[in-house]
């Protein structure tokens, strides 16, 4: 059984949707980062010393190892998919396509997207220029991506779904929270709404649902991002 360490965000849904679509059995731990819940001395000594969530638990390892922790959302796509010899090709050329594009999201559209939005929607202190800088790379990102699944069809990667798909997927379900049009971008619209009417990625989605504040608390941001103009996003 996987314990998975979780709060409905993009980067909670990403191993979410995973774990669906590659049917391991997994209990949700929630972490209400609303509250701070991912600063706990308990957390940061057993889970995640870089106290973020998402981060997993696996109690039943390969080769009969003692319960293993993981934390980062790549590395957690990387170790279920490979635990599962699920959407992540074996090898080859294919593995290495699926590879490139998770790491054009961890290191380009989740955090542009992240910021984009935090200072959007959260920041203490309306900031043009942070809002104008970050606007103009995600909507660069988008451009990017809808040159890629112009030209590899069905997925991000290429003919399957894989990892990437999962990876990219909940950054750009916040397109209307970034005020994106999706119709500027054809092959992403189609590709977005495939992806999600998957049933694995719908369940993914639901998880914890119930959870989510309609609207942010003072309480909240300030534990999610501190007192500063400029926050500390999580």
């Amino acid at each position: 059984m996987i314990e998975l360490h979780y709060w409905p965000t993009p980067n909670g849904w990403t191993i979410s949707m995973m774990l669906e679509e590659c049917g391991l059995p997994y209990r949700m731990v929630p972490v209400n980062i609303g509250r701070g819940e991912h600063f706990t001395p308990e957390f940061v000594a057993l889970i995640n010393p870089h106290p973020k969530m998402p981060a997993i638990v696996d109690h039943a390892p390969a080769g009969g190892c003692p319960p293993l922790t993981v934390s980062e959302t790549g590395a957690i796509l990387l170790y279920l998919a490979e635990k599962a010899g699920c959407l992540l090709p074996a090898a080859g050329p294919e593995r290495l396509q699926v590879l490139q594009w998770l790491m054009w999201q961890v290191g380009g559209l989740g955090p542009m997207a992240g910021q984009y939005g935090y200072f959007l929607q959260y920041a203490a202190e309306h900031v043009p220029y942070a809002i104008e800088r970050y606007g103009i790379e995600v909507r660069r990102l988008y451009g990017v991506l809808d040159r890629q699944l112009g030209s590899t069809g069905a997925h991000v990667a290429g003919a399957a779904f894989s990892i990437a798909d999962i990876a990219v997927l909940p950054w750009i379900r916040m397109h209307k929270a970034h005020r994106i049009d999706l119709a500027a971008h054809p092959h992403i619209a189609r590709w977005h709404a495939a992806a999600m009417a998957r049933p694995g990625v719908q369940r993914g989605l639901a998880l914890g649902r119930e959870l989510r504040a309609p609207v942010l608390s003072e309480e909240a941001r300030q534990a999610l991002f501190g007192g500063g103009s400029q926050g500390r996003p999580r």
